[in-house]
């Protein structure tokens, strides 16, 4: 998860009388009176106090003041998947009156005296992505609910959860290696690789490389030296594209619903998990990743590598979460000869094209199926036909991308490593066969 977030909201507050002071007021007058009328002054005196009270409150109004209400969230230290968050409440006041919600909700109100953590909670989260982990609006109160203050403006503070990862021995590679550093056997002369070949000693070449074997075996003339020359070790240039048009849940009967609680694991769950895992590996080969979200505005970190590089890899995939708009997918710019991860539900043709188009233009292409494991229960007759008519055409898709060329991976078998490994060794065949 992402390190400790905190947000501030702060407004002027105008206090107002509430209706205590005047049922005090009518209260009193009302003991008064039937004191007066049953001839009884210890009624009357009843009365008396509530009287003075109400005078009391009526002229003590509360200077008009400022309101600030700060949200802190931490991941909890003793364990994962958990965040705290701790409210703080600054108000000249006695008490404050707060309507906590949670993913849009009322779930509580609460009386406080203002000061630091008034408010304390823990909690769990299902999914990763972003979310909004609690909202708040607070007034005051003062001289025993006699005056309120305004409401202040609705505080909310978000988290991003970054998504577990999976742990990815090999991972393809894209058709041209760039760079003398890595750990991809490349085609050209360098440093690290296997054999390449013998060739003439020329300025630059290090002594200790000459071959003395084949210097006296095969130079033509006297002075001629022979260098052994091995492959170099290149880099590969990955770029991760998330299609995030569509979030389905493994509960077909809870889409369209927006209720994280029922929804299960979600396509954007797995494709999150997918595009960490992809970027961590790569990272850890040397390799230089690109990630990019394919809904418009959506967010792109440019190729880099490194740890620090992987640590925005990591903040730009937590953040990443469902488009607006999924009627439109924008087609980032790609390094020439890169390999390209789709990471998408291939519902629809729109990211698959894409894949294809890259396909076509020379890059290698692994489409990761994101949709989890579904569940069907507890659909009508037409819903069960509706989606067996969906994943159909789904299955149309996928076939269309093998037969361009696209390794197909699901993500949510078990098997994703194997996956990735029999892609790796095809690879590695065509390659053999394309020389």
């Amino acid at each position: 998860m992402t390190d400790e977030t905190a947000t501030t909201a702060s407004a002027g507050v105008t206090w107002h009388r509430t209706p205590v002071i005047a049922l005090g007021l009518a209260g009193a007058a009302v003991l008064a009176g039937l004191g007066l009328v049953l001839s009884r002054p210890d009624v009357i005196a009843v009365g008396l106090p509530l009287a003075l009270a109400a005078v009391w409150a009526l002229l003590r109004r509360p200077r008009d003041g400022e309101l600030r209400v700060a949200l802190h969230a931490a991941p909890d230290a003793g364990e994962d998947a958990v965040v705290r968050v701790t409210a703080d409440v600054d108000l000249d006041a006695e008490h404050v009156q707060l309507a906590v919600e949670g993913r849009g909700r009322r779930t509580a109100l609460a009386e406080v005296r203002p000061g630091t953590a008034v408010l304390s909670a823990r909690m769990r989260l299902s999914h990763s992505g972003p979310v909004e982990l609690m909202g708040l609006i607070a007034r005051g109160t003062a001289i025993d609910g006699a005056w309120v203050s305004d409401r202040g403006p609705r505080t909310a503070i978000g988290w991003n959860a970054a998504p577990k990862t999976r742990r990815i021995d090999r991972l393809p590679v894209a058709p041209r290696l760039a760079g003398l550093n890595g750990s991809h056997e490349g085609r050209r002369a360098g440093h690290g690789g296997d054999f390449h070949d013998i060739h003439p000693f020329v300025p630059g070449d290090e002594v200790r490389r000459v071959d003395w074997r084949a210097t006296a075996r095969a130079a033509r003339r006297p002075g001629d030296l022979l260098v052994r020359r091995v492959n170099a070790l290149s880099d590969s240039s990955v770029v991760i594209a998330m299609d995030t048009a569509e979030d389905l849940g493994s509960v077909v009967a809870a889409w369209g619903t927006d209720d994280p609680d029922r929804t299960g694991v979600t396509s954007l769950d797995l494709a999150r998990e997918a595009a960490l895992s992809v970027a961590t590996a790569a990272v850890g080969a040397g390799d230089r990743v690109a990630f990019h979200a394919l809904s418009p505005g959506g967010r792109s970190v440019p190729i880099g590598g490194g740890a620090r590089h992987l640590a925005r890899l990591r903040a730009a995939v937590a953040a990443t979460g469902p488009s607006a708009d999924s009627s439109y997918r924008r087609s980032p710019v790609v390094p020439t000869g890169s390999i390209v991860f789709v990471l998408s539900t291939f519902a629809d043709g729109v990211a698959a094209r894409l894949a294809t188009q890259w396909r076509a233009a020379g890059h290698a292409v692994v489409a990761i199926d994101v949709l989890p494991q579904l569940d069907g229960a507890r659909l009508t007759r037409e819903q069960r036909i509706a989606l067996r008519t969906l994943l159909a055409e789904r299955a149309d898709i996928l076939a269309e991308l093998r037969r361009a060329g696209v390794e197909v991976v699901a993500w949510a078998d078990d098997g994703v490593d194997v996956a990735l490994r029999v892609a790796v060794v095809r690879q590695q065949r065509s390659r053999r066969v394309a020389r």
